[in-house]
């Protein structure tokens, strides 16, 4: 039977996003509970977000230059937090996703680099070779010109 080897890379990298998620919702907590996070980290993409969506909807429905007001403190904390944290899950995502990528190509080099090596090897090998089996030749060649050159034998 045989095992190849374990992808424990591939479990890695999905037990780090795993662990992503736990971990933005703690951020998210905490930035629930600060004034920093809620005033410089989650309003303004909560706001910008909240904007965006519904410029777009009316739109959609054909109000064109309606006044869109601004979502109420809580509901652009909570709305911010829940960006930060999806955003964080995502980023975490995208570097597992470059780092397998980043891996997989170091591999395909090696494994390059593997068989040009061993190519370069074989043609080592075929050149010797072909040297070996000229001066074989060669000899042989000269063998059977000496045989040819004696005289024959006297027969009785």
């Amino acid at each position: 039977m045989v095992v190849g080897a374990f992808p424990i890379a591939k479990l890695l990298y999905l037990g780090i996003r795993q662990m992503s998620k736990p971990v933005a919702n703690r951020i998210k907590a905490g930035a629930r509970r600060s004034e920093f996070f809620k005033n410089y980290i989650c309003l303004p993409p909560a706001q910008l977000y909240h904007w965006i969506d519904m410029r777009t909807k009316m739109r959609m429905m054909g109000f064109r230059g309606s006044v869109i007001k601004p979502l109420n403190e809580e509901a652009a904390a909570e709305l911010g937090a829940e960006l930060l944290g999806e955003a964080i899950i995502f980023t975490v995502g995208g570097a597992c996703m470059v780092l397998e990528y980043s891996r997989q190509a170091t591999n395909s080099r090696r494994k390059e680099e593997e068989l040009n090596q061993s190519i370069t090897s074989l043609q080592t090998q075929l050149a010797e070779l072909t040297l070996v089996t000229e001066t074989l030749d060669t000899q042989l060649r000269e063998v059977n010109r000496l045989l040819h050159s004696l005289p024959a034998p006297a027969q009785k």
